[in-house]
């Protein structure tokens, strides 16, 4: 199994005291799931087109873990202190294996 990976691209708003509390709890949701932040809001340099907003990219061991963690109980309850006051777009995505080519994959395109 690939590792997958949760990506959020989420618009610039004012800090709200709901947001804070996100923060401090999504943490321990990610844990049972074995996630982790591999990115978290830092700078985003745009190579091409517009990019309003941040990036965060959670890492997992698998798609049905990372699935299992956006639907958990634990989850549910703190998105709303999110997404009552953030906008933006969340996606869940599967990785590549190590030896992924993307050369092997336009051959088996043609």
């Amino acid at each position: 199994m690939a590792t997958a990976y949760a990506l959020a691209h989420l618009r610039r708003a004012p800090i709200h005291a709901d947001v804070l509390e996100y923060l401090e709890r999504i943490d321990s949701t990610l844990t049972p799931f074995g996630g982790r932040f591999i990115v978290h809001g830092g700078p985003v340099e745009v190579l091409e087109g517009t990019w309003p907003g941040g990036v965060v990219i959670i890492e997992f061991p698998d798609l049905a873990r990372a699935r299992s963690w956006y639907h958990s109980a634990a989850y549910q309850e703190i998105k709303p202190l999110r997404t009552r006051h953030l906008s933006g777009e969340a996606i869940l995505v599967e990785g590549v294996e190590a030896d992924h080519s993307s050369a092997q994959m336009a051959a088996e395109l043609r």
